[in-house]
């Protein structure tokens, strides 16, 4: 039941994540391509100058949860129940999503975002697994 669900509900998800990468949130073109590639500590200083927790929250945790359900695509595609396969598949797309970004104006480019969300995979992923044990799937 689970499953059948996912597969339904995986791709207008994927396609609505897509729209708040680019479009959402009230984004806009930036002037010039933008890029942030220090890991961490970019992040550290977003949070550290964010006006309100509700920032912290919808930025830096939004990054994570957000992509969880892509933890469980090993349900559409076996190949990718194996997490070794999941993030070398997760992490070129991502990233390619992220350069897409940069290259429209319509966000920056930061790897803070890459590790954010293949973290958010890699719990996906662990719920998946627990949920397959709870349940036997």
């Amino acid at each position: 039941m689970l499953k059948k669900l996912y597969k339904i509900v995986i791709l207008p998800y994927t396609l609505f994540l897509l729209y708040l990468m680019f479009f959402g949130m009230g984004r806009f073109q930036y002037e010039d391509n933008l890029i942030t590639v220090e890991p961490v500590f970019s992040t550290i200083k977003f949070i550290q100058g964010a006006m309100s927790w509700k920032d912290i929250v919808i930025i830096v945790v939004g990054n994570i949860v957000m992509f969880i359900p892509f933890g469980f695509l090993g349900w559409i595609f076996p190949k990718l129940e194996d997490l070794k396969s999941l993030l070398f598949t997760f992490i070129p797309a991502i990233t390619i999503v992220e350069g897409l970004q940069y290259f429209t104006r319509m966000g920056i480019f930061e790897v803070d975002d890459i590790l954010l969300n293949t973290f958010g995979v890699y719990l996906g992923w662990l719920v998946c697994r627990c949920i397959e044990r709870r349940f036997s799937y």
